[in-house]
């Protein structure tokens, strides 16, 4: 195994002499296309997108697919990779970068790989969209395989300081440096060729924003027409409209929850960065599982996960009266929100900064806030876990 693929740590991480032109021109270029959704939209295949790839016990446990298998929807490419028969490919003999569109901390990642021999190819953990010596963590697999078409496993988990490591589930490497605790989940490629595949995280070390037992965090001292009760460990909330608040505030987090809708056709949301003791004052992040006709890559109201009045669902992945997970990501202004697991929204606000949200761009730490929509309000949440990323050295 060691002949086979080798670890480079922090301190021998090669500089990328033009990874900055790279990556501006990619931004300038996104920059420039402005909010053209159906361009990074597209689903050829939706039972595609989200089959085969995490089981409803990975989904419950909060694991979040990476990637696809059909497009570079959530990834930031800087280079000539494609996509083919479910994988990411590389076979130029150039240096290019890969990286997620937002930001992890500590998680557990897996993947599997696949090379041919000559290959130099790696994953990049807690990584700068520029990365250059002493800014990322870099795991590369040069291949000298005799079977190259093997698939193998990597795991990653990185908590804390500790980076540990596996392939084909026997220990490979242990690394504890504790300089960057933040970063983009990167791939870059050198040479020779690499096929990368069911790339998948599960978040780790997020503390309960909901106790099961009563509404301690929370706060309903706004008095409209919703109620809140605790139910079987779930929070519900029937009838009209109202919110409950979380006394915490957050800005740059990552949230996980399982909601469900207690009847066909309902309404709600979750808001978050909210101007505290405002009236769901926050970006939303659309509950509505309703889609037109027989198509879940048209929503008829946003659809579940979208950001309510700014980006669509990129299909509806959740039904009515069946509990599903969402996970969300804010990292700056750019937004992810994952939904049974699968990324339904990528969005950037690039609207002018303003502490109110409704009228540009807010950053700054807020509330989270559950909606309840209407009179036929029956809604419910769980599991609710969330807490603020770690801060990045550079």
């Amino acid at each position: 195994m060691e002949n086979m693929y080798m670890w480079l740590g922090i301190s021998h991480l090669r500089p990328f002499r033009y990874v900055v032109l790279i990556v501006f021109s990619f931004g300038l270029a996104t920059v420039l296309t402005g909010e053209i959704w159906s361009q990074t939209k597209v689903v050829e295949d939706f039972e595609s997108a989200i089959g085969g790839k995490l089981s409803s016990q990975e989904i419950s446990l909060g694991w979040i697919s990476i990637f696809d298998g059909q497009s570079f929807y959530g990834w930031r490419n800087t280079g000539r990779w494609q996509t083919e028969n479910g994988a990411i490919v590389a076979s130029a003999k150039n240096d290019t970068i890969l990286r997620t569109g937002v930001q992890f901390d500590d998680y557990e990642l897996r993947l599997e790989f696949q090379t041919d021999p000559g290959t130099q190819s790696s994953v990049l953990i807690r990584t700068s969209p520029n990365p250059g010596p002493e800014d990322a963590y870099e795991f590369e697999f040069n291949s000298n395989e005799e079977k190259p078409k093997q698939w193998h496993q990597l795991r990653i988990v990185a908590n804390g300081p500790d980076m540990n490591s596996w392939i084909d589930d026997q220990p490979f490497t242990n690394v504890r440096d504790a300089t960057n605790r933040k970063g983009y989940i990167g791939l870059k490629h050198t040479k020779g060729a690499v096929r990368i595949r069911n790339i998948r995280l599960l978040p780790l070390n997020l503390p309960p924003l909901f106790n099961g037992k009563d509404l301690s965090g929370w706060d309903d001292s706004q008095k409209m027409e919703s109620e809140f009760k605790v139910v079987n460990r779930s929070l519900q909330m029937l009838g009209g409209r109202g919110q409950i608040e979380t006394d915490a505030q957050f800005g740059d987090f990552i949230l996980l929850l399982q909601a469900r809708t207690n009847a066909d056709g309902l309404n709600s949301g979750l808001f978050f960065r909210c101007i505290p003791d405002d009236v769901m004052n926050g970006y939303e992040s659309q509950i509505s599982n309703v889609y037109l006709e027989t198509d879940r890559t048209r929503p008829n109201d946003c659809g579940t996960g979208g950001i309510f009045r700014r980006q669509d669902a990129r299909f509806v992945n959740a039904d009515d009266q069946a509990w599903f997970a969402k996970t969300i990501v804010a990292d700056g202004a750019t937004l992810f929100v994952w939904v049974n697991g699968y990324l339904v929204c990528d969005w950037t606000d690039r609207r002018k900064p303003n502490d109110n949200p409704r009228k540009g761009r807010r950053l700054k730490p807020g509330t989270i806030i559950l909606q309840g929509h209407d009179p036929s309000t029956d809604v419910s949440f769980r599991e609710i876990y969330a807490r603020e990323l770690n801060k990045r050295r550079n």
